[in-house]
């Protein structure tokens, strides 16, 4: 208890300096947001496994660990005419008006500790905007690279995107970090998707070894909007992803797809929650895990029906795979419904590769390695399949080639 007490203390003072550096900085607004809000971590503190929405997470050694408050370095943006993307911190001083009735406005500080740590230390991070009735022809690119520090640090990443009526754009968020490095990354997401627009969301996750990654996305959508998210897990020691989705109007759609990857002793844990607090609303979810060595998966999802929200229909599935005997996944896919006219459904399957499936692969000359490894490529492939970004796909299928010891498909190498 001392020992954690002290790790607070840590945060507390480095969030005490930063203030004094920031001082001149930000609008009074910001200053009294980031105050209230490490108020809050100092009350709560970290979540441990007597908290049942994190007694699958390994919270002990983010205790531990004294992580420094990284320097706040750059981020790489990929512009795009006909929108606003710039650092946080420059949004904050020059787009005051579209900035604070959007920042920490939806994803809740006050209840959850990590969030309430991001938002103490909000500095700076990435801002897009999106006017009304506007059409993104690329994809906006956001690269967090978390580059060599030489001691154990913390950045907390910030992302608030929002998109007015009727528009549409495709966001991509990189996170990337140096093998061997110990740091956390502690992000938060917020996402406003308005009336009639539609958004396209991929996060793809390759930390290094020795990485611990803690996010969560909070997606806000509009009447009529369509919201499309995948999330793709590969690095880092300790992996865990929030999202949360609410319907804010009826005849929105809401589509959640993830695959992870983890061996060796990784933790991957996956929590979605989706909330249809309006009629005539569609969520569609696939999660898969490929699991292997003593790698451990967690899946918590949550779809949550209330009252009024009728002629609901929701569908949530996780699939995962173990490679080994010694991996392990604690699944709990749930729905909680207080509508009667609504169509809902859930699943989880478990299981490891087909043996008829390996028979067949090997009665026609192909070694067990490989016949492993090309249903376990064909098991990840169906999200693969799904992401509508080239360059994204590419990365993840080369990814999968290179891990499973496959020859590059013949598109790579046309693209080589």
């Amino acid at each position: 208890m001392t020992e954690v007490m002290e790790r607070q203390n840590t945060y507390l003072a480095a969030f005490e300096r930063m203030e004094r550096e920031l001082a001149a900085s930000g609008t009074p607004a910001v200053h009294r947001l980031r105050k209230a809000a490490i108020a809050r971590f100092v009350e709560m503190g970290f979540p441990g496994p007597k908290d049942e929405e994190w007694r699958f997470t390994p919270t002990a050694a983010l205790a531990r660990i004294p992580f420094d408050l990284a320097p706040a370095g750059e981020i790489d943006l990929a512009m795009e005419p006909g929108a606003i993307v710039c650092d946080l911190a420059e949004a904050m001083k020059n787009h005051p008006a579209s900035v604070e009735p959007h920042l920490a406005r939806y994803a809740d500080w006050r209840k959850h500790p990590f969030i309430a740590l991001n938002t103490a230390f909000i500095r700076g991070g990435a801002f897009i905007y999106v006017p009304p009735n506007t059409n993104l022809k690329a994809p906006v690119v956001v690269d967090f690279q978390a580059g060599y520090v030489g001691t154990a640090f913390v950045r907390h990443r910030r992302c608030l995107v929002v998109i007015g009526d009727n528009s549409r754009a495709t966001i991509v968020e990189r996170y990337s970090g140096l093998p061997g490095e110990i740091y956390l990354t502690n992000a938060v997401t917020e996402i406003i998707v308005g009336p009639g627009a539609h958004v396209d969301h991929y996060k793809v996750q390759r930390e290094g070894d020795k990485a611990f990654h803690q996010a969560t996305m909070q997606v806000q959508l509009g009447r009529a909007s369509r919201f499309s998210s995948h999330a793709v897990t590969q690095g880092g020691q300790w992996v865990r992803n929030e999202i949360n989705a609410v319907f804010e109007g009826e005849g929105g759609e809401c589509i959640l797809n993830g695959m992870y990857r983890a061996s060796g002793e990784q933790v991957v844990d996956n929590h979605t929650f989706i909330d249809h607090a309006y009629p005539h609303c569609a969520s569609h979810e696939l999660y898969k895990g490929i699991l292997d060595g003593k790698a451990r998966g967690v899946f918590n999802g949550k779809i949550y029906v209330r009252q009024d929200a009728q002629k609901t229909d929701a569908k949530q599935t996780n699939q995962t795979l173990l490679l080994s005997d010694d991996a392990t996944i604690n699944t709990k896919p749930q729905l909680e419904i207080y509508a009667d006219d609504v169509k809902c459904t859930h699943g989880a399957t478990v299981g490891q590769l087909d043996a008829e499936s390996i028979f067949y692969l090997r009665s026609r000359g192909i070694g067990l390695a490989e016949a492993r490894s090309l249903l376990t490529y064909a098991f990840a492939n169906d999200i693969v399949n799904r992401i509508q970004v080239a360059k994204v796909r590419e990365e993840l299928e080369s990814s999968l080639l290179e891990a499973h010891h496959l020859p590059a498909s013949e598109s790579g190498k046309e693209e080589a």
